[in-house]
């Protein structure tokens, strides 16, 4: 049998890498964290032209200098994992700037690298033309023209991996020339390096002296590794001296003559290879962002987008949720008729199915809300929200890029956090890490829905719009705050890349719901159905009806409960601000996960109740108004994240900046819960 090939995918941010890694995979993939950090990887597995293919998404990165995580892992990838072939996603309406890290995969040597030309489609409505022929022939690659959210070459360019994967390597023969002072000491580091290592690097001699040249730290801590203090010393005492002589020579450090070479070299590619229309081509990215971006219609355009995708979220949602309801009634009336009375059937019905299928029914919503925060990913409207809300950030001491992060906090506050690892400023990453949390995560979507939805009826969109909005709100006053007091600062400058808008792929879409949607689904079998039956065993026990007796109030003896005496023992904290001792313990439940919150609730207040809408119901009945509710729903608006996220924070801050984020975040839910309820009831809303 044939060996399976490795195809890692490399690429700028918004080439279309990862469309194209859709296209290839589809739902084949795995998604996990490259080892030691936490940057994401994904992988797939496809079978193409009878080969068993490994298709891995490199993060995307500008060069393979070594200064961000991202830089860092691919270029690590490429050179310890050595995949058969590297594909460059290339753009091929910005190829200037894509050019720069396809001269650098190219110099790798060893490495097997080809050109995909994507977004050819684009480049062609703006009048570009590229000579791939000409392109190929001057770099010594091969090029391939794609169209990544068509799917338009891409099996010209997997037969083509699989052809170069399977031909003997070959030296390269054209590339990146530098000046002969530069290149005189590449050949005598390049020498040495060959005498001294013996075959003990797996990279090029060449790729690894440029690299010296540039000061690499990464390459020159490999070198004292593998060669020892005394072989490797004598190597970087080589290199000090020719960056010495180098930086006499020029008056620069090697790595910018280097840069600005390289860029030299591109500039002559790209006038043997490209062409401009003289007919002046329709930008239509830049006549829609006239409208979308403009100062005066740019933001209120972003806030109806944010409503309409939180109103379609509860509206469109409320079908597949009726469907899933009833058949989560339909089952438990089959275990109700044949399971006879029993702690067992007690367990089932009143446990496991009223908690998780308390929160199930909810998965239709969260499918949508990722639907849209993919939507917005995919046709390049997340930057230009980043872009509209840079003035606003401003007010808080940090720019529209630390917005990126709190837009993904609408999904889950975990990547958010860890997204906001690419901001430069340590003081700047640290107050959005503070202030992410106040995005409403999908986990919270659930307890919104179930709230708004009982107490306010063909409103409850709005409501839930308007949570949103408030803890936007309240983490522009928390950043305020905080850059004023604890994270004193200067504001960063600002440039936020835009991409071209692009037609979305349905598969794309399709595919990152789905992988978000699945870890939802994973939690219904693990920290929910956990904590849905230490909630049943708390509220059932100690069993304090006499044997034989019957008519009992379910609520009495839920109040007897090992439940209802912790309820009792919080319930002072909870009563001010609305909440009963049920709603209090279903709050107190949310530090592990936000999805218990409603499974908790199912349990406490719908009981044994198995009609449709049971917990709507019983909430109804329960004293709770929808003064409490709005109440309620902003203290879980703001309180401690769940213990994922906490993780988080403190993996990427500290424990004294957690233990921080914790207090503040809950005593500031209390506060706006208690101004809520008791200003409501004293202006007679209650």
């Amino acid at each position: 049998m044939e060996k399976t090939l490795t195809i890692a995918l490399s690429g700028n941010p918004n080439s279309g890498k990862t469309t194209i890694f859709n296209s290839l995979t589809g739902t084949r993939q795995k998604v996990g964290n490259w080892p030691g950090v936490t940057v994401e990887k994904k992988e797939g597995s496809i079978t193409k032209f009878g080969r068993l293919l490994n298709i891995i998404d490199l993060p995307g990165t500008y060069s393979l200098t070594p200064f961000s995580i991202e830089e860092i892992v691919a270029r690590k990838y490429i050179l310890d994992e050595n995949p058969d072939v590297v594909i460059d996603i290339i753009d091929t309406s910005n190829l200037e700037r894509s050019l720069y890290l396809a001269t650098q995969l190219r110099e790798l040597d060893r490495c097997k690298v080809i050109f995909a030309l994507n977004m050819a489609d684009l480049a062609k409505t703006r009048g570009l033309k590229i000579n791939g022929e000409k392109l190929a022939e001057l770099l010594d690659v091969p090029v391939i023209f794609t169209i990544g959210n068509k799917s338009q070459g891409l099996d010209e360019l997997i037969q083509k991996a699989i052809d170069l994967a399977d031909a003997p390597a070959k030296p390269l023969l054209r590339g990146v020339k530098y000046n002969r002072d530069i290149e005189a000491a590449i050949q005598t580091l390049q020498t040495m390096i060959l005498e001294k290592t013996e075959g003990l690097l797996n990279y090029s001699p060449r790729w690894t002296a440029i690299k010296l040249l540039e000061d690499d730290n990464i390459i020159k801590e490999t070198l004292l590794e593998k060669l020892g203090v005394t072989g490797g010393d004598e190597i970087l005492r080589e290199t000090e001296t020719a960056r010495k002589h180098l930086m006499n020579r020029f008056d620069e450090d090697p790595e910018i003559i280097m840069t600005d070479e390289r860029y030299g070299f591109i500039a002559g590619v790209i006038k043997e290879v490209f062409t401009a229309s003289a007919r002046q081509r329709v930008d239509i990215s830049r006549n829609i962002d006239l409208v979308l971006t403009n100062r005066f219609v740019g933001f209120p355009i972003f806030i109806f987008f944010i409503w309409l995708m939180f109103q379609t979220t509860f509206s469109i949602g409320q079908f597949p949720m009726d469907w899933i309801d009833g058949g989560i009634r339909f089952f438990t009336g089959i275990l109700e008729n044949f399971l006879p009375e029993s702690i067992l059937k007690d367990l089932l019905v009143n446990g496991i199915i009223a908690g998780v299928g308390s929160v199930i029914v909810f998965l239709p919503n969260i499918l949508i809300l990722f639907f849209f925060i993919a939507l917005f990913e995919d046709t390049g409207y997340m930057s230009r929200a980043a872009f509209l809300m840079d003035k606003i950030m401003h007010l808080i001491g940090l720019h529209g890029k630390s917005f990126i992060p709190m837009i993904i906090g609408f999904g889950c506050n975990v990547p958010a956090v860890m997204a906001a690892r690419t901001l430069e400023s340590e003081k700047d990453r640290i107050l959005t890490i503070l202030i992410t949390p106040f995005m409403s995560c999908s986990a919270r979507l659930p307890i919104y829905i179930v709230l708004a939805g009982t107490f306010f009826g063909v409103h409850a969109g709005s409501v839930i719009f308007g949570i949103y909005l408030t803890g936007i709100v309240l983490s522009i006053f928390t950043g305020r705050l905080f850059r004023s007091t604890l994270l004193k600062g200067a504001d960063a400058p600002f440039v936020m890349e835009l991409p071209p808008y692009r037609v979305p792929m349905v598969k794309s879409l399709l595919i990152h719901m789905w992988d978000r949607g699945k870890i939802f689904l994973r939690k219904m079998g693990g920290i929910i159905l956990v904590g849905s039956v230490v909630i049943w065993a708390l509220s059932s026990f100690p069993n304090t009806e006499p044997s034989g007796a019957s008519g009992i109030d379910p609520i009495q003896r839920m109040e007897n409960s090992y439940m209802g005496q912790i309820g009792k023992i919080i319930s002072p904290v909870f009563e001010p601000i609305g909440i009963d001792w049920r709603g209090g313990v279903a709050l107190l439940s949310g530090f592990v996960a936000k999805e218990i919150v409603v499974s908790t609730m199912g349990v406490l207040y719908a009981g044994e109740n198995d009609e449709s809408d049971a917990l709507k119901k019983a909430l109804l009945v329960s004293g709770m108004t929808p003064l409490s509710a709005l109440a309620m729903m902003v203290f879980v608006l703001l309180y401690v994240p769940c213990l994922a996220t906490m993780a988080a924070i403190k993996r990427e801050t500290s424990l004294k900046w957690t233990l921080f984020s914790i207090t503040y975040s809950t005593g500031l839910a209390w506060f706006m819960a208690f101004v809520v309820y008791q200003g409501g009831s004293l202006a007679g809303l209650g």
